[in-house]
Order: structure tokens, then sequence, then C-alpha cells
């Protein structure tokens, strides 16, 4: 990315929020070889077709792939998935859809 791409960005988060939060951009990994990722289902229709391809597109340029599930996509995630997933991962990819 050029100065210009990572001047200013939006993160629309979808949660409840009446003011917008303030937060930094995580920091980039510099590559995933060698890396965890993990990959959250949220459990709506074909989430898992997408996190599939990309479970094997991940693996084979070197990462390690975690996945996990939500219970349920109308509610957020537990708070003790949530604390797993960060122990464990570096990144993590959620998927969204239908």
């Amino acid at each position: 990315m050029n100065e210009e791409q990572t001047a200013t960005r939006t993160i629309l988060d979808p949660g409840n929020e009446r003011v917008p939060g303030q937060r930094p951009a995580a920091p980039r990994l510099g590559g995933i070889e060698g890396r965890t990722v993990g990959l959250l289902d949220i459990s709506k229709p074909r989430g898992d077709v997408f996190l599939n391809t990309l479970e094997a597109l991940l693996t084979e340029r070197g990462a390690r792939v975690l996945r996990y599930a939500k219970p349920t996509f109308t509610k957020p995630a537990p708070v003790d998935l949530r604390q797993k997933i960060a122990v464990e991962c570096e990144a993590v990819v959620e998927a969204l859809a239908d």
C-alpha cells in the first residue's frame, strides 16, 4: 500500500454503537507462512464453503489453520470463544455468507 491508501480508513462495526469507537488497525503479519490463522464460521448458510476454500489456500501457503464456529449468527460470539481465538491465533477471518 502507498501512503495515500493508508492515510485514512473508515471501518464500520456491525455492533450497536451509537458513537463509533476509535481503534487503531491491527498490525499486519508481514507474511502467512508459519502463522496460525483462525477461520470463524458465524453459522450462516454457505459460510463453510468459503472457509473450506480459504483453508486450502492458506495451507498451501504454509499457514496453520484452526477452525471455529459461533453457535448462531444472530448473537455475538461468546466471550470464551473470542478469548480462545485470541490466544490461539495470530489472525482471524470471519465468514459472512448466505
